[in-house]
């Protein structure tokens, strides 16, 4: 169950509207590194937790907070949108108000589908996908998923600050992305409760890894067909998880090529591609 309090989690204000701001605030909202993704890739891998229920409660009181946060910035990109620069202004008082927006950097859908209001969608007006929530099952695997959601979305976030001289936008993006840096910790001290790189690798550990092909499980393999090949801590001495020594050798094919059977007759390949056609080599009309 969810409750809502009708206050906003952080002040939001806009001291001079900017609707191309509001635009491109778009993309912490519905855009691969916003505020949807997260809250529903933290809520998922909570309602689908298995394990102790101190993960799941966590998971859940953060993706909870991140609704409050879709809430700011659409707050955000409504108060952009209530004014428009002087400039923008003139223009519009010459012009269709939807053109005047289109020529400003404006997204028209704001006018048009939101009613000067923000949307589920990113900074280009595409809509939000939930291809890109992760929710595997696996704790640890969830986990890295979220540092990398929080390490591009406090990125966007820095982004967006440079982007704006708003005293007010400033304000709040410095507190979105103080929270950024809390959840990027917060998911981190999860692996080390799993036991780190150690305890949690290789990813998932209850596979027996006698069963893996012992001869790579630690070897990078070069691609590189020339050339000196590359060096670095991944090449040598003990893996990350303490349970192999790292190795490079070039990759060579161990298998041969690929011979597949000839197409069927239901999927109506060409005749020349030896098609089982009771035709075959005549010219069908």
């Amino acid at each position: 169950m969810f409750y809502h309090d009708g206050k906003l989690q952080y002040s939001v204000r806009v001291d001079t509207p900017n609707p191309v701001f509001a635009r491109m605030l778009q993309q912490a909202i519905g855009g691969q590194e916003g505020e949807i993704r997260v809250a529903m890739q933290y809520l998922f891998q909570a309602w689908n937790a298995r394990g102790p229920k101190k993960y799941r409660d966590m998971l859940l009181e953060t993706g909870t907070e991140e609704l409050a946060h879709i809430e700011m910035l659409a707050t955000a990109v409504a108060l952009n949108l209530e004014g428009a620069p002087p400039a923008l202004q003139e223009q519009a008082a010459k012009e269709n108000p939807l053109v005047a927006a289109v020529l400003g950097g404006m997204d028209p859908r704001h006018y048009l589908s939101g009613g000067l209001g923000a949307l589920p969608a990113d900074a280009n007006g595409v809509p939000f996908t939930g291809a890109w929530v992760v929710s595997s099952g696996n704790l640890a695997a969830d986990m890295y998923a979220n540092v990398m959601a929080e390490a591009t979305g406090r990125a966007l976030a820095t982004r967006l600050y440079e982007f704006t001289d708003d005293p007010g936008m400033k304000d709040m993006l410095a507190f979105l992305i103080a929270r950024d840096t809390m959840h990027q910790q917060q998911w981190l001290a999860v692996l080390e409760e799993l036991g780190g790189h150690t305890g949690a690798l290789p990813i998932p550990n209850s596979f027996p890894q006698a069963q893996e092909n012992g001869e790579v499980n630690y070897a990078f393999l070069s691609t590189h067909i020339d050339g000196p090949q590359t060096e670095g801590r991944w090449t040598q001495g003990a893996s990350l998880d303490g349970k192999g020594q790292f190795s490079q050798r070039r990759a060579e094919p161990q298998g041969g090529e690929p011979q597949l059977a000839p197409p069927v007759p239901q999927v109506h390949a060409q005749l020349e591609q030896g098609a089982d056609n009771p035709k075959k080599g005549e010219v069908l009309r």
